[in-house]
């Protein structure tokens, strides 16, 4: 899955009940850093994280570390209505895939695993080491070890390979030397769910007022 799946994308209340917790969510975004990425992978992916369902309230929440914040949790209807309470839907693309290995008695310890790493940084540094070691990747020096993670500070794709690997189900490493979202694209394990079809919030309603709370 280097490029986008020959898949219609379909609206998120389409998609919706097909989600299931431990699925993993894939994004090609428009920004610097995601250019940066997609550049160095040679892919469309710039993002990932996973997704929780919590049906006791009517959410399907991603647990993911971005740039800004760190790692977080939000409604995947966020993503899809209201991305960074924008009143637009996520400025790019987005996949649900499923990884074939991962079972439904590993989602309790998943969660458990994810959500005790929210709050951690996502920091500056981080985004530094990470350029630097694409920059000396595309000049053939391969940087790969055999546990490049920082365990304080986490790009997405790392946090999402770690808690992946707390339930034992792991995401093969490309010779980029870190754990990409691309390299989540590659697995043979990993399969689409679906393209997300992302819309913008309906500026008469407000945020109060979106879909974001209607059994989503």
């Amino acid at each position: 899955m280097e490029t986008f799946p020959p898949l219609p994308p379909k609206s998120y209340f389409e998609i919706r009940n097909e989600i299931c917790s431990g699925d993993i969510l894939l994004c090609s975004g428009t920004g610097a850093f995601s250019t940066l990425i997609q550049r160095a992978t040679h892919s469309v992916w710039s993002h990932v994280g996973f997704v929780i369902r919590l049906d006791a309230i009517e959410r399907i929440m991603v647990l993911e570390s971005v740039e800004s914040v760190g790692v977080r949790t939000v409604p995947l209807s966020s993503y899809v209505f209201d991305y960074n309470a924008s009143g637009k839907g996520y400025p790019g693309k987005m996949m649900i895939a499923r990884h074939s290995q991962l079972k439904t008695d590993n989602i309790a310890h998943l969660s458990k695993f994810a959500t005790s790493l929210l709050g951690y940084p996502y920091d500056r540094e981080e985004i530094i080491r990470i350029a630097m070691r694409i920059g000396l990747g595309d000049v053939g020096l391969n940087l790969h070890d055999n546990d490049p993670i920082d365990p304080r500070a986490f790009i997405c794709s790392e946090y999402a390979y770690l808690c992946l690997q707390s339930v034992g189900v792991t995401v093969p490493y490309d010779k980029e030397g870190f754990i990409a979202p691309a390299d989540f694209a590659r697995c043979a394990d990993i399969k689409p769910v679906g393209i997300i079809d992302p819309k913008n919030l309906n500026p008469t309603l407000g945020a109060k007022h979106t879909p974001a709370v209607e059994s989503i």
